[in-house]
């Protein structure tokens, strides 16, 4: 390497550490935020109690130690002996795709590196299983933590343990690095107190050009929320309007990616009148906005709104993730008030009613670092929606992290043009008293599933006096909403339920167009008490569940196809066409002028 890249690259490593250096002095970083400070605490006590009683029990200890270092010496006889020809005695997971190269396994020196770190992270999790009397919520955050720091000092993510960097290091002249180095500091400055790596090229795509493109006009739209009815591609429709509730904690055009995998354009095509809510993204002015506001201001103003442009007395409704629960919470609200039943079906993508099980994700639900959390969003005014974005890359860190760690700043690689992780990117933040609500009230006190633990506008949410027949659709991989999750809070309704089990995980899995036939689902009649059991009896089907959930809608059709709907009528005429104006905010936001709005919600 020549002297000009050692040149470029440090000059390009000092402005980093300046930048750096100025967030720490002024308070941003995240080292000194309320969160980190929480984090802190609890792994300290974590590692006290797991100490404490490891010390009670030192045969464990010294057995895990011994085993340890017997197949510490069994890796590196059998690399030295075998000079790397031979299988490696310790292997990575079957979904590991982190030691692909040929000099993992081919290269003694490459070899050694990698089953020596492969052992001690093994051993580092047994361990942490066989010490007895540790609380359970501490095991899990001591499993999640340690997997967390272990993968951060894989020796993939650094030149020179990675055989593939190191090489195209020398064939490149550290040109990667250089380039890598721009694109570190383009990432941290669109960051906020954590930095978040971009993983496709925002460039290639805008909004109502070449993703969320179905045609369409926005037909109300008030402080929270536009609602946006799409243009007919059939003559004829149902007569049934289909309402989709998405979730606010992300963008709804993640069901309007581009036409290939459109769910919109999907459902258009097969007849529907399809109704989709765009949330705004938050600001400071909406600190109060709370998760009653989504659902009275929100789902119930947009259910009236359906009703009134098309005339009809029921619609069907659908709720992804969060706007699941939205959705649910709004059809106990209706019963809780015994107002006529509004809603002729309901459809559930990945959806948590019993946050009893909630995955990975509740390594962080205590009441020390919920109260973190809260502290830091009163703080700046809102969740940055870009932190909690990467908190989630973090629940599967190889993949969705480290991946794009090493492929943007150590081989200089620029990221491909991918519409779904464009999506990703795009982040939205939460508004602070509803982010609390979710945590404390949802999470961490499971209020939902208890008759009078929470309340909407002065109604008591009883999820049991939910009647209408429901779809449960939710995913084998999915680590934000575990599917055994799903099944269990489904069972609080009073309905005739329908669950569906799709292949793959909380995104892929519900993103799955016919056209493509890449994942399958599983269904059975049989709604038993446990998950398990239910998956037992269960039978794989081809294809996209996309069409079993279009069958089951047509099951509630009952009147004659009417004429394709132009979008509007003259009590809601349309104002501007789709993908409107809350969907193209973008982060960070300029703080516009205060919304007294939201004191109190209308259907209180």
């Amino acid at each position: 390497m020549n002297y000009n890249f050692f040149a470029d690259y440090f000059a390009k490593l000092q402005d980093i550490n300046q930048a750096w250096w100025k967030e720490l002095e002024s308070g941003k970083a995240a080292i000194n935020s309320p969160l980190n400070k929480a984090l802190n605490e609890i792994n300290l006590e974590d590692s006290v109690e797991f100490f404490e009683k490891a010390a009670a029990q030192p045969s464990v200890l010294a057995k895990a130690q011994m085993e340890w270092w017997e197949n510490q010496l069994k890796i590196w006889q059998h690399v030295t002996l075998a000079d790397g020809d031979a299988s490696d005695l310790v292997q990575p997971e079957k979904d590991d795709k982190r030691f692909v190269d040929p000099a993992w396994e081919n290269e003694a020196f490459y070899s050694y590196i990698k089953q020596s770190y492969l052992l001690f992270s093994n051993t580092m999790k047994q361990t942490i299983d066989s010490i007895e009397g540790v609380d359970d919520k501490a095991k899990e955050r001591l499993h999640f933590f340690s997997r967390q720091a272990i993968n951060a000092l894989s020796p993939t993510n650094f030149i020179t343990t990675n055989p593939e960097l190191a090489k195209l290091t020398v064939a490149t002249n550290g040109e990667n690095l250089v380039k890598g180095m721009e694109l570190l500091q383009e990432d941290m400055k669109a960051s906020a107190d954590v930095l978040k790596i971009r993983m496709t090229n925002d460039s290639a795509f805008e909004l109502g050009v070449n993703v969320a493109n179905s045609e369409g006009q926005v037909v109300y739209k008030n402080d929270l929320f536009e609602l946006i009815q799409y243009k007919p591609l059939t003559e004829t429709v149902n007569a049934t309007p289909l309402l989709i509730v998405p979730p606010f904690i992300n963008k709804y055009y993640i069901l309007d990616l581009r036409e290939k995998n459109s769910m919109v354009r999907w459902l258009v095509e097969q007849g529907h009148t399809v109704f989709m809510m765009s949330w705004r993204n938050p600001d400071v002015s909406m600190v109060n906005v709370d998760f009653e506001h989504y659902v009275l201001d929100g789902v119930v103003q947009a259910v009236d709104v359906v009703e009134a442009v098309t005339g009809e007395k029921q619609i069907n409704a659908a709720g992804y993730c969060i706007g699941g629960t939205l959705l649910a919470v709004a059809l106990a609200y209706y019963a809780g008030k015994r107002m006529r039943n509004r809603i002729k079906s309901a459809t559930f993508f990945t959806t948590l009613l019993d946050f009893s099980q909630p995955g990975e994700i509740g390594a962080y639900i205590n009441d020390p670092i919920i109260s973190a959390i809260e502290a830091q969003n009163e703080a700046k005014g809102y969740m940055d929606g870009r932190s909690l974005s990467v908190t989630f890359s973090l629940l599967r860190e190889n993949s969705l992290y480290w991946n794009y760690y090493i492929n943007n700043y150590l081989k200089g690689n620029s990221p491909i043009d991918f519409d779904l992780l464009y999506w990703n990117g795009d982040s939205t933040n939460v508004a602070v008293a509803c982010h609390s609500t979710l945590l404390r009230q949802f999470y961490l006190e499971n209020k939902l599933v208890k008759p009078q633990g929470y309340q909407v506008g002065g109604v008591n949410i009883d999820l049991s006096k939910i009647k209408v027949p429901v779809y449960f659709i939710s995913t084998q991989e999915d680590h934000i909403a575990l599917w055994q999750g799903t099944y269990r809070g489904a069972k609080n309704l009073s309905s005739k339920l329908t669950f569906v089990l799709g292949e793959s995980g909380h995104i892929a899995g519900i993103v799955n167009h016919p056209a493509k036939n890449k994942y399958g689902y599983y269904t059975s009649d049989k709604i038993v008490e446990d998950p398990e059991a239910w998956l037992k009896s269960a039978e794989r089907q081809e294809g996209s569940w996309w069409n079993h959930w279009n069958t089951w809608l047509a099951g509630f059709e009952s009147a004659e196809p009417v004429e394709g709907r132009t979008p509007g009528n003259g009590q809601y005429p349309a104002l501007a066409p789709a993908p409107g104006s809350y969907v193209l905010q973008t982060l960070p936001i300029e703080v516009s002028n205060a919304v007294e709005a939201f004191q109190q919600p209308q259907g209180a």
